[in-house]
């Protein structure tokens, strides 16, 4: 920057190019993090879906065959049998299937926006435009954790 013999601040011809090239490798050091954060929090609610998920359906299991098997065993049964809808009912409230599947897209929509940054940064020129176009991209990634489809932004289309 310039201060000219008035006062006012007059950018260098190259300032306004090194802005914007320092906002887009913010932008794809952000990606990076956030990628590797959504891919850990995806392993994460995995585990928890098969912690809760396996020990509830085996419990079922074997309370109904306990149930059935003999009259002595129905107590033992319905202990099974509440344990089961213990583990069903926190696997239900975490919702961590939902929330693997949303930090899944939202690890996509990550990479994208730093593979599009890296690309971005490889040009010599950069335009308004190519941030424009990459803040799009992260508000895409931001949306994909609440379940919308990042390239919309819109609620996914099921398929049933």
């Amino acid at each position: 920057m310039a201060t000219p013999a008035d006062g006012s601040m007059r950018l260098a011809p190259e300032e306004p190019s090194r802005r914007l090239r320092a906002e887009i490798e913010r932008l794809r050091d952000e990606a990076t993090a956030q990628r590797a954060l959504a891919h850990r929090r995806a392993d994460f609610w995995n585990t928890a879906h098969i912690v809760l998920g396996f020990p509830a359906a085996l419990l079922a299991a074997v309370a109904g065959a306990a149930g059935l098997a003999t009259a002595e065993a129905r107590v033992p049964a319905a202990l099974l049998a509440l344990a089961s809808a213990g583990f069903t009912a926190g696997a239900g409230f975490l919702r961590s299937d939902a929330r693997r599947i949303a930090n899944k897209r939202a690890r996509g929509a990550w990479a994208d926006l730093e593979g599009r940054a890296g690309v971005k940064l490889a040009q010599e020129r950069l335009t308004p435009e190519d941030l424009r176009e990459l803040l799009g991209c992260r508000q895409s990634a931001l949306a994909a954790y609440d379940g919308e489809d990042p390239g919309t932004g819109h609620p996914p289309v099921s398929g049933g």
